[in-house]
């Protein structure tokens, strides 16, 4: 999909949810897909197409700390299921719904770590874009979490291409290119994997 296609993708899925955003104060929305797929640069554009009305909520505010992995063992699958809070995440998307709590937690990639209260849902907020790999994910615990969503988007992107932007990701983060390949082949792809096998349908599916 070029670039016009993806904006003419944008404003029809925009169009769709301002009219469902009439129905009721606050409504939750996924955008889900595998790790490279574009999740947050697409959340972006939505944001910015549907204007001040929305908010773009992370999940990667919920990676369980260094620490806590470093004690389970599970430093080295860092973005599996199991190195989420998944259960906080469930419980933040009924607060920020019900209006109770503005505030969210962010992911500082380059300090790899989470900041507190680090994102902040502006006051007249009535559409809410949380973005996620496992926010459709067909698996005991997180399944439940399709249950909150008024709509869902799922990016479709081809293997081949989640690949060469996860190599390209941990070359950004300063690895060499045997050390980025063998991070996002061992790791990064066996989750995007997981994640495209067990995808629950979405209301619409986005090829990028």
């Amino acid at each position: 999909m070029n670039n016009i296609e993806a904006q003419d993708e944008i404003d029809r899925i925009s169009a769709e949810l301002i009219s469902m955003s009439r129905t009721k104060p606050v409504i939750a929305v996924a955008i889900a897909g595998a790790p490279g797929s574009g999740k947050s640069t697409f959340a972006e554009m939505l944001s910015t197409t549907v204007g001040a009305a929305c908010c773009v909520v992370p999940m990667d505010g919920f990676h369980l700390d260094n620490t806590i992995l470093q004690e389970r063992g599970l430093m080295h699958v860092k973005g599996a299921p199991q190195t989420f809070d998944r259960e906080g995440f469930g419980v933040l998307v009924d607060s920020l719904c019900s209006q109770t709590t503005p505030f969210y937690p962010t992911f500082d990639r380059e300090a790899d770590c989470v900041i507190e209260n680090g994102g902040k849902v502006p006051v007249n907020a009535s559409i809410l874009l949380f973005e996620g790999n496992y926010l459709l994910f067909d698996a005991p615990g997180w399944s439940t979490l399709a249950q909150k969503w008024d709509a869902s988007i799922w990016l479709e992107v081809s293997e081949d291409i989640l690949e060469a932007r996860l190599i390209q990701r941990w070359r950004d983060h300063g690895m060499s290119e045997d050390a980025a390949k063998t991070r996002a082949r061992m790791n990064d792809m066996a989750n995007a994997e997981l994640v495209i096998r067990h995808a629950l349908p979405a209301k619409w599916t986005v090829s990028l």
